[in-house]
């Protein structure tokens, strides 16, 4: 793949824009020249904690993957890239992160042994923090790399282990922040920390505000439900130029052998009721993400997926590189 130097893909959002699943997948993947001085966001991946196919999974959409795996289908994550200092970074520690960082030094132009300047964690769940021990010793034994985390998310890698070990040994530092409260990177580029309700077992759960040169991001892969959170989503669509949300399930039918109660999560056709009155160049900035193995908007081909696109919405694809 070509640096970010030579190669940008930019998501043209076009709130006026409308057809079938190929023409939006042209106008998001239409690539355009662009170097180094660009602060950019790069979708590193977009499924599911537990990624596909799932362990143990008999399925028909795993038992595909196992046959003809897509090497593009990893778990959740976006990567930042800063022109004015040079620095990237990363938005969760995923079971796939080793591949991720390979991918964000590959379009950011840094040799392949180059670590992040630092790692954005949401919450204690699998997919989100696991792949921290990736920067011990049994691996690259990172020195001192910044690893952001809410109070009990800190605490609880502090605490227990292998994740105090990091600590101890200084492959990581901990660096605390607080809901509401911006996160400075440089002079053009900022990060905000956002409290969501979800199942908080080990920490709190958080989604991101990131805010760069120009353009404005809502990440929020995890969420119970939109209707109990405190703040109103729909406005802080409004407020941004691009929304990454939450989108495990599709509907009900997805998880037949689980009770619902225990994995709350918005399905997508719930999201469509909420997002219902946005105006259109609102609803175009949503992009659909960490999707459930079972998920059949994974597949644009799918009949789920054209409905999103029809309703005015898009499914994040990894690779995709936003211009911020």
């Amino acid at each position: 793949m070509k640096s970010l130097a030579q190669l940008l893909l930019i998501v043209t959002l076009n709130a006026c824009s409308s057809g079938s699943v190929e023409d939006r997948d042209r106008t998001n993947s239409e690539e355009k020249q662009a170097s180094t001085n660009t602060t950019a966001l790069i979708v590193l991946g977009t499924i599911q904690d537990a990624g596909s196919p799932q362990i143990g999974c008999r399925k028909e959409c795993c038992l595909e993957q196992r046959k003809n795996p897509d090497p593009n289908r990893m778990v959740v994550s976006l990567g930042l890239f800063d022109a004015e200092t040079k620095n990237s970074y990363l938005f969760e520690a995923t079971p796939d992160i080793t591949r991720q960082v390979s991918q964000l030094n590959e379009l950011t132009g840094n040799p392949a042994e180059k670590m992040p300047h630092g790692v954005f964690l949401t919450h204690a769940h699998i997919g989100h923090y696991t792949g921290l021990v990736y920067f011990g010793k049994e691996a690259i034994s990172s020195r001192e790399l910044p690893v952001y985390a809410m109070p009990r998310m800190s605490s609880f890698l502090a605490r227990n282990g292998p994740w105090n070990q990091l600590v101890s040994d200084s492959n990581i530092v901990l660096k605390p922040i607080l809901s509401d409260i911006e996160v400075k990177l440089s002079s053009k580029l900022f990060v905000t920390p956002i409290l969501v309700p979800h199942r908080d077992e080990f920490s709190e759960t958080v989604g991101y505000i990131i805010t760069g040169p120009k353009k404005k991001v809502l990440f929020i892969p995890d969420i119970n439900k939109w209707h109990v959170w405190e703040k109103n989503i729909c406005d802080l669509i409004r407020s941004v130029d691009y929304a990454f949300l939450d989108a495990t399930f599709f509907d009900a039918a997805e998880i037949n052998n689980r009770d619902i109660s225990e994995i709350p999560h918005p399905f997508v056709v719930e999201s469509f009721e909420t997002f219902k009155n946005l105006k259109e160049k609102d609803r175009n900035k949503i992009h659909f993400t960490h999707f459930n193995h079972t998920n059949p908007i994974i597949n644009l081909e799918s009949q789920q997926a054209k409905e999103v696109i029809k309703r005015g919405f898009n499914v994040a694809q990894f690779g995709q590189v936003i211009e911020l």
